[in-house]
């Protein structure tokens, strides 16, 4: 099925369209419409849908933003029962524990209590169970939803989920890197970044990491998210006899801000009650997050987390804001001494799909220490080691895939991080 502008008059048959998908009708529900919208979605391999009272569904592609206005308008009513059925399937906080009421009576609270709420705060993020796609029992992935309010009334930005993760070999980042992140995660302890803007696969890589770690080596996962986008599964495939299941050799506890832990303070303040080995907090957000990812670095525990930045000296400058000017000097001693990687990555369109950039800086040796430590007196220094052996610069990783076909000259020119550089 191809996505367009076109509308299809007259539809072959009342409440179809031309190519077979459901149109919306007045009066159905939520999760009739949300089945007709993410069957469409998965024909099309896509993840991020927005949805707007009085407009068409608008999903993200390789092309850009496009509209599926072959499927009818959404009203303000369609938009209300999508989010009820968004609300009714919300992933509890309390998982059930404690509570006495049945299934109905607390599905009917969920969504007055989330409906008061959202008139208070005129938005609300959190995560769902995935939605039925017809009579064969076919669901949705885990969704994430932002619901909101702007100039055209209520309206809902949804992410589907994908459970199956991805091998790092399978996302674009090339074998070399891909050992050395691996045997980065195995250290007893530092501070390991993945970093880049809004959807640019950061979750996706420390997925692709963590998933490796739990099925080969022994360790207590701890993760603190907001919201848990990838599940970690509890079983791994039997390596000795194929078709069977085994129980995989790590643990993770996964918590969800809002669902698990009140607050993110709360659950950066008691992920290190849990004894964890490894500890992963979703994104660092403020000084505070910062610093329990340095301590708990310091203090023998290896930690993964999220900035949105581009570029190994971005993201050093980005952490560096977070304190005063007179704190500098320590901070960046601190991480000299902490850090394991920071891997810099970003998601281009590509001239058939999507396409994996990534910058990696690894700190393994005394010059780029040293280049950490003096960053505050100039940049120069740490962008010269990054075009050391083992690690990749950015602009240098564009212009492999440039030679590689998968981007255009344009794409190029456009995400360069050197702008003065010559443009080959």
């Amino acid at each position: 099925m191809s996505v367009s502008a076109t509308t299809f008059e007259p539809p072959p048959l009342p409440g179809r369209t031309a190519t077979g998908a459901a149109r919306f009708v007045a009066g159905m529900s939520g999760r009739d419409l949300l089945g007709i919208i993410f069957r469409v979605c998965r024909e099309l391999t896509v993840s991020d849908i927005q949805m707007r009272a009085s407009r068409p569904v608008y999903i993200h592609t390789n092309k850009g933003m496009e509209k599926l206005d072959y499927l009818g308008i959404l009203s303000p009513l369609h938009l209300d029962e999508i989010l009820k059925e968004l609300i009714s399937n919300r992933e509890s906080g309390s998982h059930g524990f404690g509570m006495d009421q049945s299934i109905d009576q607390r599905v009917d609270e969920k969504i007055q209590l989330a409906i008061a709420d959202f008139a208070k705060s005129r938005v609300a993020d959190f995560s769902c169970d995935g939605i039925p796609m017809g009579e064969n029992g076919e669901r949705s992935g885990r969704l994430r939803i932002q619901a909101h309010l702007s100039s055209s009334g209520l309206g809902i930005t949804c992410r589907i989920l994908n459970d199956s993760i991805p091998e790092l070999e399978a996302l674009g980042i090339d074998p070399d890197t891909t050992t050395t992140l691996r045997h980065c995660v195995l250290k007893r302890a530092g501070l390991c970044l993945v970093t880049g803007p809004t959807g640019s696969g950061k979750s996706t890589t420390l997925a692709s990491l963590m998933d490796w770690l739990r099925r080969h080596h022994c360790k207590h996962i701890v993760t603190v998210e907001d919201p848990i986008e990838y599940q970690y599964p509890d079983e791994m495939d039997d390596p000795e006899y194929p078709g069977h299941s085994i129980p995989s050799p790590s643990i993770i506890t996964q918590q969800e801000v809002g669902r698990d832990v009140h607050s993110y303070r709360q659950g950066l303040k008691d992920v290190l009650r849990k004894a964890p080995h490894v500890i992963l907090l979703g994104e660092i957000r403020d000084r505070e997050a910062m610093e329990t990812c340095m301590e708990a670095a310091q203090t023998g525990h290896l930690v993964l987390s999220t900035l949105h930045t581009t570029g190994a000296v971005k993201t050093i400058g980005r952490i560096l804001e977070l304190y005063p000017k007179e704190n500098h000097s320590a901070v960046l001693s601190r991480l000299a001494e902490i850090l394991i990687f920071i891997h810099s990555q970003g998601l281009l369109a590509g001239i058939q799909r999507r396409v994996l950039t990534y910058e990696f800086l690894h700190n393994n040796d005394d010059a780029i220490s040293s280049a950490i430590t003096n960053y505050d007196g100039g940049a120069r220094s740490l962008e010269d080691v990054i075009r050391r052996t083992g690690n990749i610069e950015w602009d240098t990783n564009l212009r492999r895939i440039l030679k590689r076909g998968l981007i255009t000259h344009e794409t190029f020119i456009n995400a360069r991080m050197n702008r003065n550089d010559d443009e080959t």
